[in-house]
């Protein structure tokens, strides 16, 4: 065989070990072995085959970092491959790691890998932070969720200040009548409160900090209606706007479009698509929200679809949907450097 034949390579990635499995044009397997979690081991049970070598693995924890390895240092060219999608294709009750590997290296061998995308290491950092801080503010919810919980156990009437005000958190702390029980679980998720709350402020600050220094980010802020979460999200989850081609494809990978429910001649949607990260989702539909209380164009659509009898979820969706579109226009490039 010409060493000008690429090879292909399945990598069944584990924490420890990760089985690789080599492959020539015409699908025969040349090698199927484990090794240790190191890009040399890898590159080493693949280098007496030869070169090019076209490489899949399954995106999971660590699988990014492995894959830019293999793509810098040994020259390989490494696609990312969405695990939901293969495991549909596999279809198959056994699981083996020498057979995902196999299969790894035949779908990229055939042009039928389902692929998502290989974000550099600035993006995945980025993602680090956002995830924290959405993890953080999840706790703080929880935290919340207890004491009212507490409150509503102890039948303790609520005062006039509205909820989660200093005057409020005053009242709880020292006014509020509890069982000394309660009072003491009390205090402590008040604290547990104060503390995250400062958590929360820092990594914001982080999250300031390096959104100053990116020119999609500052774009976004500019933009009415986005702030710096709603912006450093949708840096962090999409990365660049220019890798879809269209803003139907932009919008259907947040999660904003409906879901096509049709059969023969019944014709019809069936909510939004299961799609996306559930938190960039949220975001954006927070973000159609504010859009339709200060910006004309969002409250003109939003009255239109109310006056055809359109339900609220309904419209805001569809807002956020449009907006999407509209941002994959003003996100390119070429605009960005205007």
């Amino acid at each position: 065989m010409s060493a000008s034949l690429p090879f292909f390579v399945g990598l069944d990635y584990h924490q420890d070990t990760i089985q690789v499995c080599v492959m020539n044009k015409q699908g025969k397997v040349l090698r199927n072995r484990g090794c240790v979690n190191d890009w040399e081991a890898v590159r080493r049970i693949v280098a007496a085959r030869g070169r090019p070598v076209r490489a899949a693995i399954e995106a999971c924890c660590g699988a990014a970092h492995l894959a830019e390895e293999l793509a810098e240092k040994a020259g390989w060219s490494v696609s990312l491959a969405h695990p939901g999608y293969v495991a549909r294709i596999k279809q198959s009750p056994d699981k083996t790691d020498f057979s995902d590997a196999q299969l790894l290296a035949d779908l990229i061998r055939v042009g039928y890998l389902p692929t998502v995308w290989l974000a550099p290491e600035e993006i995945r950092e980025l993602r680090r932070l956002v995830r924290f801080r959405g993890q953080l503010v999840d706790e703080r919810r929880r935290v919340k969720l207890r004491l009212r919980g507490l409150l509503r156990d102890s039948r303790v009437p609520a005062p006039e200040a509205r909820a989660w005000t200093r005057a409020w958190l005053q009242w709880v702390g020292q006014e509020a009548e509890f069982s000394p029980a309660s009072q003491w679980i009390v205090r402590r998720h008040l604290a547990r409160l104060e503390q995250l709350g400062g958590e929360i402020r820092e990594v914001e600050k982080e999250l300031d900090q390096w959104a100053e220094g990116d020119a999609v980010c500052r774009k976004l802020r500019q933009l009415a209606g986005i702030g710096l979460i709603t912006a450093v999200t949708l840096r962090a989850e999409i990365g660049r706007f220019d890798r879809f081609s269209s803003g139907k494809k932009l919008s259907r990978f947040c999660g904003l479009s409906p879901r096509n429910a049709s059969s023969g001649p019944r014709q019809s949607d069936s909510g939004l698509i299961k799609a996306g990260n559930p938190q960039l989702r949220c975001i954006l539909i927070e973000a159609a929200q504010r859009l339709m209380r200060h910006e004309p164009r969002w409250q003109q659509l939003a009255r239109a679809m109310g006056r055809r009898g359109k339900p609220w979820n309904v419209i805001v969706a569809a807002v956020a949907n449009r907006w999407v579109r509209w941002l994959h226009h003003e996100m390119q490039p070429s605009r960005l450097a205007g």
